[in-house]
């Protein structure tokens, strides 16, 4: 399976205390497919040196963009789907390049592509993955 993680589930998912660390195991296991772009990279080390204050979340990200289950990918289009937070558009243009199965997400701005049939992007929130995942063989 291959997913967009939004950087609001990532910061959910990276701490060994949350509920959802299995999440993050499953990525770094090579259990979950990631596709990323250079801006969403970025913004995960931003905000990940912002809010855990890690020193090594340089090594840490290296080592995770590093393995055969992450990949990365340069939208050729830049869709503007989303408005209200035109930032968060990063996102759906890396799902649609990656054709990827979903973006996962907790951000309510993301809503306005379940009415957008063209291109088709799916979305789940962080609970509704783990309850995909618990009904779904990796």
């Amino acid at each position: 399976m291959r997913v967009v993680i939004d950087t609001n589930v990532l910061l959910a998912v990276v701490p060994s205390k949350s509920k959802y660390y299995f999440v993050y195991q499953l990525i770094k296991n090579k259990q979950l497919d990631l596709a990323i772009s250079n801006e969403i990279a970025l913004e995960y080390e931003e905000q990940l040196k912002f809010r855990y204050k890690l020193f090594s979340v340089e090594d840490e990200l290296t080592s995770l963009f590093q393995q055969p289950n992450i990949r990365f990918y340069m939208p050729d289009f830049f869709w503007n789907f989303i408005t209200a937070d035109p930032d968060d558009n990063k996102f759906v243009d890396c799902a649609i390049a990656a054709n990827a199965d979903y973006i996962i997400t907790n951000d309510a701005h993301f809503n306005v592509l379940r009415n957008i049939a063209f291109p088709k992007v799916n979305i789940l929130t962080l609970q509704e993955f783990v309850s995909l995942l618990s009904t779904s063989e990796l």
